[in-house]
């Protein structure tokens, strides 16, 4: 870029930078707002937009997997006279958030994986906008936390791209400037040019949110033990959130595995002791060799630092992270997250209690859908066999049923292996005999006869190998 050129890109930083207070003058009563996820959500912009509370009817404000602080369109508005709040995946600040403000807070589900794929259709080319696509409209203001302008002019949406950049289709783009989100190089989609923005306003610079490093049980330890003999020299892996999949990846950096790959939806420290022990090389990926690819993280400062300007990660928007030809190109590809409860039909559970909204189906379809298709690949739903309850007693997480109102994340013809400290079975193409006596061999002993009468009483089956 010539000196006129960059001289330009700074003359339009200029016109468009101002104080949280004038960005949000664009935001009008009925107006339907989008905050970033994770660690773009915006800060300094929320608590200007909260303090037009008085002036304000009628806001909708949806983010996903919201993070500290809890949002002042919530805390400064109590009695929800302006703003409700809607989240796509439920966090645990949001189910906090949920209990306290109990009718201003709402879970939106979505297949995350399509989030690119759907603005293109709320607005676009007259040829391919499709005004009955979604069962919602173009969002009016879009407001997103950003790394710095660089010297060509752009804003990296760092560890959060995601749908961003579809996102910025919204009638009015407010960024918020923080020097502490780093610089995620592409992949795709993974950055917005000053010219593409309405308003620029420099944040506080807050240190970022980082996901608590907690140490693994030792359930956790033996579900990964059973997980890990599926793994072997080349395979491209994908962790979920949570204990386990993190467990796994640090047993893989123990390990004497070689050449593995990494092409996932969330980013962790595991992908980063992975790559550090010289375990994951990306070297045989039939698709974005070299690269680990990702759309968002979430983990400690030090992963958060490693990632900055890191060429050997490739950060994608999701319509490509999760996109299930992306996955199915890829050989040997290995998808393990985590859930709440399997019935014993093999429907998974992964985001509910009963109505109660615990987190969100996010990606999980799209990787397990993708996984199975992929030559070699296979998917693992984990999970602890119990959990225990206040007072001690203990409640299996293999149930005969869901209870009213659960979700199910991943239909029973699409679950594949499932684990628990007792085993790890394959479900797919089982009759739902076969499915139940898998399940309950690998549910906690204390809970089997139960199962196996459930089973009887269902008519699952009428003779069980198991007695």
């Amino acid at each position: 870029m010539d000196f006129h050129s960059k001289k330009d890109v700074i003359k339009q930083y200029r016109d468009r930078l101002c104080t949280a207070d004038e960005a949000v003058r664009c935001v009008k009563s009925g107006d339907w707002i989008t905050y970033a996820f994770f660690n773009g959500k915006p800060v300094k912009c929320d608590t200007a937009l909260a303090k037009r509370k008085g002036e304000l009817r009628d806001i909708q404000i949806y983010g996903a997997v919201t993070i500290p602080p809890i949002p002042e369109v919530l805390t400064q508005d109590p009695d929800g006279e302006a703003f409700t709040y809607g989240d796509f995946h439920f966090s645990l600040l949001t189910r906090i958030m949920k209990m306290q403000y109990p009718d201003r807070v709402s879970y939106a589900p979505l297949h995350f994986g399509e989030t690119d794929w759907q603005t293109e259709h709320l607005r676009g080319p007259l040829h391919d906008y499709d005004p009955h696509k979604t069962g919602i409209r173009l969002q009016d203001v879009h407001i997103m936390r950003t790394a710095p302008m660089d010297e060509n002019g752009y804003f990296n949406f760092g560890i959060s791209n995601a749908c961003m950049l579809g996102w910025c289709k919204a009638h009015k783009v407010i960024v918020e400037v923080n020097k502490n989100v780093p610089t995620a190089l592409g992949g795709a989609r993974e950055s917005i040019h000053v010219s593409q923005v309405d308003y620029i306003v420099e944040g506080d610079n807050e240190p970022l949110f980082e996901l608590p490093n907690m140490e693994a049980s030792e359930v956790e330890k033996k579900i990964a033990e059973h997980v890990f003999k599926y793994l072997y020299d080349g395979c491209c892996v994908q962790l979920g959130i949570g204990g386990m999949p993190n467990t796994l990846g640090h047993m893989i950096a123990q390990s004497d595995l070689r050449n593995l790959g990494g092409h996932t939806e969330m980013l962790v420290d595991a992908f980063m002791e992975m790559e550090l022990s010289g375990r994951l090389d990306n070297s045989r990926k039939s698709a974005d060799r070299w690269k680990t690819v990702y759309t968002f993280a979430l983990g400690s400062r030090k992963l958060y630092d490693w990632i900055h300007n890191n060429p050997s990660l490739a950060s994608y928007n999701v319509g490509y992270a999760n996109s299930f030809d992306v996955i199915k190109s890829i050989d040997d590809f290995v998808s393990i997250n985590s859930a709440i409860e399997v019935d014993i039909m093999g429907q998974v559970n992964a985001e509910s209690n009963g109505f109660q909204q615990i987190s969100g189906n996010g990606g999980m379809l799209d990787f397990i859908l993708g996984s199975f298709w992929s030559k070699g690949g296979k998917s693992f739903i984990c999970l602890p066999s119990t959990y225990a309850l206040p007072d001690g007693k203990l409640i299996s997480r293999i149930v005969p049923s869901f209870k009213p109102g659960t979700a199910v994340t991943v239909p029973r013809q699409t679950a594949q292996f499932i684990a628990t400290e007792y085993g790890c079975v394959n479900l797919k193409l089982a009759p739902l005999w076969m499915r139940a006596e898998r399940l309950i061999s690998i549910a906690h002993p204390d809970f089997r006869e139960e199962l196996i009468k459930a089973a009887e009483e269902h008519k699952i089956w009428s003779r069980s190998n198991k007695r």
